[in-house]
């Protein structure tokens, strides 16, 4: 089954999306946790650029400096992306020539499966 990835992911991200979809044997649920580090680490990167464009402080409006927002939109979103990443259990060996792609860590040993 050919999956698209979201419009509303960045172009590096959707590559991402489409290509661990193409490598890996997913199942419904497993694209939709990806889908939502796909979105997760577009938010934290766009973070980084806010931050970059303003720095890492901001005046409040009693001229007092304080640290920017986006520091936590950017941290709470890494943070999404690496246990989504963990909850996909992608960090398993690269797929290899076989002509099908490697099932998940996560759901090797169920009933049903011959591995």
């Amino acid at each position: 089954m050919t999956r698209r990835a979201p419009g509303y992911l960045r172009p590096a991200t959707r590559r991402w999306w489409a290509m661990v979809c193409s490598e890996w044997t997913l199942e419904e649920h497993h694209v939709r946790l990806l889908t939502l580090a796909a979105s997760a680490w577009d938010r934290a990167e766009q973070a980084r650029e806010v931050i970059d464009r303003d720095g890492l402080v901001v005046q409040t409006r009693y001229s007092g400096p304080k640290r920017h927002p986006c520091i936590a939109i950017e941290s709470e979103s890494r943070i999404a992306f690496a246990r989504l990443l963990r909850e996909l259990d992608l960090d398993v060996d690269p797929p290899s020539e076989a002509s099908r792609p490697p099932t998940l860590r996560s759901v090797r040993g169920r009933s049903g499966d011959a591995s």
